[in-house]
């Protein structure tokens, strides 16, 4: 939830006009629970995704994520409906995603192309097998935790927010 990517994803989808909640999956920071390989905390997305669909009736829900998050989000994007997808540095192979059920709405995979934890060259063979494709964008230079790349990150996601907005049928 105070991790920096994080911090920008959500500062981006407020710039898009769209509020945005930010939370600690179980076991992380004061959140109850323990780490349960992906599938509690798909859960725990699922739950707040729930709430803001409560929260804000009839509003699209937009659903970001970085790394274990990323891999996270992409399940839960599956299961609600959800109108737009970011995922950073998508940690797929560390929580498992099903390559035939994924998220229909528009999607954007951001990647570094130095990512130390996640590589960046499996990500794009990856999202180039799927169908539909998500949008790729691979940032030159860029490690997992974006040191000080930020604000290309927060560049790439509104300009792509904004692309998206501005197509036909959205």
């Amino acid at each position: 939830m105070t991790n920096k990517v994080v911090h920008m994803l959500a500062k981006a989808f407020n710039e898009a006009g769209v509020p945005a909640v930010r939370f600690n999956y179980r076991g992380v920071g004061a959140s109850a629970g323990a780490f349960d390989e992906g599938n509690g905390e798909t859960l725990d997305a699922l739950a707040v995704l729930d709430w803001a669909a409560q929260r804000w009736p009839g509003a699209q829900l937009w659903l970001g994520g970085f790394s274990f998050g990323g891999a996270i989000a992409i399940r839960a994007a599956v299961a609600r409906n959800v109108t737009r997808l970011v995922t950073v540095a998508p940690a797929i192979r560390l929580v498992s995603v099903d390559s035939t059920s994924l998220p229909k709405c528009p999607w954007l995979i951001v990647q570094g192309d130095r990512d130390e934890l996640v590589d960046a060259a499996d990500i794009q063979r990856w999202a180039e097998a799927l169908s539909p494709r998500p949008h790729m964008a691979v940032l030159a230079g860029v490690e997992h935790f974006f040191h000080g790349r930020l604000s290309d990150l927060r560049q790439v996601v509104t300009a792509w927010l904004g692309e998206v907005a501005a197509s036909p049928g959205n």
